[in-house]
């Protein structure tokens, strides 16, 4: 006869119940078996002996052990501890929950429930068995009740019965951080990593925010992408956590516009302004090693959220972490008329507006010029040979060992094609097979871009971020000024750049007349000062990032890395009509608006501690309080704008015009020769990340000279700001 009350003999310690009792002394306890909740009664006998105060709790859809439907269950404890021996049915409701753990954050050991599939609950009422107050529909016996992810839930079983005190700590005693880049960490079993339950419980947090701040979520509703990370050994994956995020939407009665297959990240914010969706989500964690993943967040603008969004969403996760009863189950979005797949109409629609910016189809169509394109195993093999056909080009040669969706990334040590020519390594090798002189490589969810071109020396020029961020800057303003008749239209066209990007932008604006805006670092920032530019009316040409990323086109207010890819193809055929490569043009750029030379690079530190003292070292410099260094080595120091504290010594009252965050570290100085270098850490990587720059006026153009007083200046930078022998840091890797 099948036992519908289950013996967890062994399985989960009492520990794992959230309890004002010495941890110590519960240490031995183990749940010993579940029944309904009526089979016992109060014993004070059985409190006296135990010598604790009475405890209840109730342990609602134990799907992790097979129960078929949703009952209240009351916890029987097996006391191996001073207590004395025997089975301890407690019957009072509020012990345990009285000391602040009631709609606020659940200790560690209630996380580690939910993590086996289970979910706890005070008996606050005796009328209502979930105890919050309301009834709740239960659900139909005859509906399979949907398993917690079975690969998590042995992971902590594994570490309950191991005793591994240290790694649960790890794992349960902190939760990710949800910001304005939403989530990012490794996939894997607790609430510090990326995992069915915190999926599900930001997604409930997610839905009751936006709740509050739509009143037709329900009519409009969101849209949802992701890429095609997995992690077989937690069972994780970016469609899996997609599709529980979904669930949590229309369980909750809100329409979802789920994309069937992998998408790029840009579709996402494409998607929402064109349907007019309330907000986005990308599962997806973008050049990361294989290991990790990110829940990505877009506002109904399609830009990524901003504060107080975050910390609004941040505080919404925090009171709604048990899942809830239809949280596990994603079968419930297959027939569900709230579930639409906008896949085919995005992927028509989105190559149909960023045609709007191919202005030389005929040289497209005629060029010799040959591509390469590596999608460095992710999704922007397909997509970008859309783009190419949207253009009129022929497609480019894909580099056969990456262009299908790999999670493992089995050719390159990290996939990101900012590291340079190590990832690029096989684009090289089909470029000098197929006699192409441009490498185009996407980074794995395809918002990025790197370029590569072949020089008349034979070797390959790999561009950075700022150099193409110049030439598809020089190239949109170009071809907007051939479009355009009207010379006063020049007054409303706007480019944007992050504060750590090359400032040949503003060089550019300031010889042709138009406006030039600098945001913080990010395209978040970026993002929504182009949409607030737009709705004043004005024309946001292009925005970009040293870190290899664009926004080409105003239909993707994020970086793009497939418009950027078609446009980088348009502008190198022009060019070669002219019988210029895209280096040569570059030069051109920088002798006629200026040289801007640039170095950056980064060290990387897991210590968060020495992180904190490096940067306040700097802003209590030799031991005195709020003195920044004067010079570094032989550059004086001429100004210094700190985003963290808030501090600009060029303004006259001293105070940052941009906006600071205390939660990260971010210094600029500004040196008397012309140099400007910033100073951050990363928010998704251990790495203390610097940006130099030496801008030189139109008609310098001693190159070479250029070239070496910047590298002298950043040798400086990092022997006495960073002193990475004294802080321990590690150099990148070349």
């Amino acid at each position: 006869m099948h036992n519908e009350y289950p013996d967890l003999s062994g399985v989960l310690p009492l520990a794992a119940i959230p309890l004002s009792l010495d941890p110590e002394a519960l240490s031995k306890w183990t749940v010993r078996s579940l029944r309904p909740e009526t089979s016992f009664k109060h014993s004070k006998e059985h409190d006296s002996r135990a010598g604790f105060s009475p405890i209840c709790a109730t342990l609602r859809r134990v799907s992790a052990c097979g129960v078929p439907r949703a009952r209240p269950y009351q916890v029987a404890v097996q006391c191996a501890g001073p207590g004395g021996a025997g089975r301890l049915p407690f019957r009072k409701a509020k012990a345990g929950f009285e000391k602040g753990t009631r709609n606020k954050e659940p200790g560690i050991n209630r996380q580690l429930l939910h993590s086996l599939g289970l979910t706890l609950s005070p008996l606050a009422a005796p009328a209502h068995p979930l105890g919050n107050g309301s009834w709740r529909k239960e659900r139909d016996p005859k509906t399979p009740v949907a398993l917690a992810n079975p690969k998590t839930s042995e992971t902590v079983k594994h570490l309950l019965d191991e005793e591994n005190a240290d790694e649960l700590q790890t794992r349960f005693g902190s939760r990710m951080e949800f910001g304005t880049a939403g989530l990012r960490a490794v996939m894997g079993a607790g609430i510090s990593q990326m995992n069915d339950l915190t999926i599900i419980q930001t997604t409930q947090g997610f839905c009751r925010y936006l709740e509050k701040n739509f009143s037709d979520l329900n009519k409009r509703g969101i849209v949802i992408g992701f890429d095609a990370r997995a992690h077989p050994s937690s069972g994780g994956s970016s469609k899996r956590f997609a599709r529980l995020a979904a669930t949590t939407f229309i369980s909750q009665g809100i329409p979802v516009y789920l994309f069937s297959k992998i998408t790029p990240t840009p579709f996402v914010p494409y998607t929402i302004t064109h349907l007019k969706l309330c907000a986005g989500i990308m599962i997806t964690a973008s050049h990361n090693p294989k290991q990790d993943n990110g829940y990505k967040v877009y506002w109904e603008n399609g830009a990524q959220i901003i504060s107080p969004h975050d910390k609004g969403i941040s505080e919404a996760i925090e009171e709604n972490q048990e899942p809830w009863p239809e949280a596990w189950n994603d079968s419930l979005i297959e027939n569900s008329s709230l579930h639409h797949d906008p896949y085919a109409t995005i992927k028509k629609d989105y190559f149909k507006d960023i045609q709007k910016l191919c202005f030389h189809r005929n040289i497209n169509k005629e060029t010799n010029l040959k591509f390469v394109h590596t999608s460095v195993h992710g999704v922007g093999h397909e997509f970008v040979q859309l783009a190419f056909e949207a253009f009129g080009f022929k497609p480019p040669f894909a580099v056969p060992e990456q262009k299908e969706p790999d999670p493992e990334f089995p050719t390159v040590k990290y996939p990101n094609p900012e590291e340079g020519k190590g990832v690029l390594t096989l684009s090289f090798a089909l470029a000098e097979k197929e006699g192409a002189k441009i490498i185009l490589a996407n980074d794995p969810d395809a918002d990025r871009l790197a370029v590569a071109e072949k020089q008349e020396s034979g070797e390959w020029k790999v561009f950075s971020g700022n150099e193409t961020g110049a030439l598809l800057g020089w190239w949109i303003f170009t071809c907007w000024k051939n479009q355009k008749q009207d010379p006063s239209a020049i007054k409303d066209v706007y480019m944007l750049s992050s504060t750590v990007s090359s400032k040949i932008l503003r060089a550019i604006a300031l010889k042709e007349g138009f406006h030039f805006e600098e945001t913080l670092t990010g395209f978040k920032w970026m993002g929504n000062r182009a949409k607030q530019l737009m709705d004043l009316g004005k024309t946001v040409l292009f925005a970009f990032e040293e870190a290899i990323g664009y926004m080409c086109s105003p239909a993707v207010l994020d970086k793009d890395g497939i418009s950027a890819a078609v446009i980088a193809a348009e502008m190198s055929s022009f060019l070669a009509t002219k019988n210029l490569s895209l280096s040569q043009q570059l030069k051109a750029v920088y002798e006629e608006y200026g040289f801007h030379i640039t170095k950056a690079s980064y060290f990387i530190c897991h210590d968060p501690k020495t992180i904190e003292e490096l940067f306040e070292n700097l802003r209590n410099h030799d031991g005195k309080k709020n003195i920044y260094p004067k010079s570094c080595g032989r550059f004086k120091v001429s100004g210094v704008r700190d985003l963290t504290t808030g501090h600009d010594s060029s303004q006259p009252d001293k105070k940052a015009i941009l906006p600071t965050s205390k939660s990260s570290q971010m210094i600029t100085f500004t040196f008397a020769n012309g140099g400007v270098a910033t100073m951050r850490t990363s928010g998704t990587e251990p790495k203390i990340k610097y940006y130099a720059e030496l801008c030189a006026p139109p008609g310098n153009s001693d190159l070479e000279q250029l070239k070496k007083e910047l590298e002298e200046l950043v040798n400086a930078i990092e022997k006495h700001f960073f002193q990475p022998e004294k802080n321990k840091l590690q150099a990148k890797a070349e």
